[in-house]
């Protein structure tokens, strides 16, 4: 347990990676849940001296601490745990954390490579997709075609899709030629596709997307494809400044 004041049951099921901190409330509500051996109910806490336990198995030892993994998705991996259509996932090539499970912060696509973020930590997790929390992602797009500087105006100021209004936070020229011109893009919303979809709303398709940041972290040059490293504690503290609520 963390320290010896009671916390919240929910939040230490989250933060054991088991559950986000909704699903630890179901969990509590079905009855799945007992403090020393006695089923608990939402509002109840525990401190360092209760014994917790989910579906009678004690929650893992450490499990304040919270651990991340920054992982370098190759186009080709879906995020899920599964797939219907038995498709590689990122989570074949994590190793196992030592309490909990990884819980991917956000989504790439399936063609979308880059920086991935996995977490033990569910309310982590949740804070950092959160839309409330306006956390940066930075991305890579190189697009076919030459955008005019309408075009790329209209990207910051705003352009419709079907879930409302979304804009980029900046665009920045950065290599290229014709129809393979690269730009670093960012934005502070996770919505589904929004990159490439907000490049075909001004009449541009994207080739290739790379998230090279989120938030405080950063994809480094020298990180490969299809392997993981994990966040120092330093790195952990700053990647909680980013949120803006």
């Amino acid at each position: 347990m963390a320290g010896d004041t009671p916390q919240r049951l929910q939040k230490l099921i989250a933060q054991a990676g088991l559950a986000s901190r909704r699903q630890a409330e179901a969990w509590i509500e079905a009855g799945r849940v007992q403090v020393n051996g006695k089923p608990a109910k939402l509002g109840d806490r525990a401190a360092s001296d209760d014994a917790v336990t989910v579906d009678g198995r004690p929650l893992p030892e450490g499990a304040e601490a919270c651990r991340v993994l920054a992982y370098h998705k190759p186009a080709g991996q879906i995020t899920s745990r599964s797939d219907e259509q038995d498709r590689p996932t990122v989570f074949d090539n994590l190793p196992e954390p030592s309490h909990g499970r990884w819980i991917a912060v956000g989504r790439l696509d399936f063609q979308t490579s880059g920086l991935l973020l996995l977490t033990t930590d569910g309310q982590l997790a949740n804070r950092l997709m959160h839309p409330s929390g306006q956390v940066q992602r930075r991305y890579l797009a190189r697009v076919r075609g030459t955008p005019s500087q309408e075009q790329l105006e209209r990207l910051t100021i705003g352009v419709e899709l079907e879930d409302g209004i979304a804009k980029f936070e900046y665009v920045r020229e950065k290599r290229g030629q014709g129809s393979n011109r690269w730009y670093e893009v960012a934005l502070r919303e996770g919505r589904n596709r929004a990159v490439r979809r907000m490049w075909q709303a001004v009449g541009l398709e994207v080739g290739r997307l790379i998230r090279i940041g989120y938030g405080s972290i950063s994809l480094g040059r020298d990180h490969p494809a299809g392997e993981a490293r994990q966040l120092s504690r330093r790195e952990i503290q700053t990647l909680k400044k980013s949120f803006q609520a």
